[in-house]
């Protein structure tokens, strides 16, 4: 088995970079997640309400980032280190430096409403869910876990369901792998190894709205595909619908696109059946 693919989304929601090579930390791969939009009341916003952040561009420099759309520009967006603005995700309240002005501007007129942009410093990290993680396992502004990994053969077996294949991207993965022996046999691995480099596989991934809508877009024109085909195929459990494994990296390295992936630990399948 081995590593086909790379992405990491700088801001949340917005679109992904493929990579060829890329640092794997404990807390992610590397500038992935670390900036978040949120609203005038410092409520963090996705795709989930505001599919037009797919539409954005993002490209990381050595200060920041650029934003670009191909409707407004673009704009340049310096890392910033105050103010510190209340912000909330997913219940949990954060205070994080507000990007300047120019940049919620921008944002705000890309959106159609008022928006700000925040950032993550290395030392506002968040803990991970208790339950699947360890003392100390911390993550970025994801939804829960520090890396999701995925793999192509069970995107061959979703797609030979669906009445159009999709793409990878739909999913958001941050690793992707190819060469498993069968599909969803990721529900069974404990611990894979690239390199010097293990992951823990702690939690299967459910689903939500954002893999029915092009990843370019934001636009849904398959109706509740893949979402409907996942349940027919049994990938519906406990908490909703699923596909990839969440994961946390045990060390930091550098991985590239073709490495060799090894599974060195397995288990039942960690599927929530319903």
């Amino acid at each position: 088995m081995q590593v086909s693919a790379f992405y990491h989304y700088p801001v949340k929601s917005m679109r992904g970079i493929a990579l060829d090579t890329v640092r794997v930390e404990p807390i992610g791969l590397s500038q992935d997640r670390r900036w978040m939009v949120v609203d005038e009341r410092g409520r963090f916003l996705t795709r989930r309400e505001v599919p037009t952040l797919a539409q954005i561009e993002v490209r990381v420099t050595g200060t920041g980032l650029v934003l670009a759309h191909q409707n407004y520009g673009e704009i340049d967006v310096s890392r910033p280190g105050a103010p510190l603005v209340s912000v909330t995700i997913w219940g949990e309240e954060l205070a994080l430096p507000l990007a300047d002005p120019a940049a919620n501007a921008f944002l705000s007129r890309v959106l159609g409403r008022p928006a700000r942009l925040v950032y993550q410093p290395t030392e506002m990290m968040r803990a991970v869910d208790a339950s699947y993680g360890l003392p100390g396992d911390k993550t970025s502004l994801t939804d829960g876990f520090p890396i999701l990994i995925t793999t192509e053969e069970s995107l061959v077996a979703l797609n030979a369901r669906l009445p159009h294949a999709i793409e990878m991207q739909r999913f958001r993965p941050n690793i992707v792998l190819r060469g498993a022996d069968v599909p969803w046999a990721e529900d069974s691995w404990r611990r894979i190894r690239t390199g010097a480099l293990s992951l823990r596989i702690v939690k299967p991934c459910s689903r939500c709205i954002i893999i029915t809508q092009n990843p370019l877009t934001g636009e849904q024109r398959d109706g509740n595909e893949p979402i409907a085909t996942l349940r027919k195929m049994g990938r519906m459990g406990t908490g909703g619908i699923y596909f990839g494994q969440n994961a946390i990296a045990d060390g930091s390295a550098e991985i590239r696109v073709g490495d060799a992936v090894e599974v060195i630990e397995v288990g039942d399948s960690n599927f929530p059946a319903r």
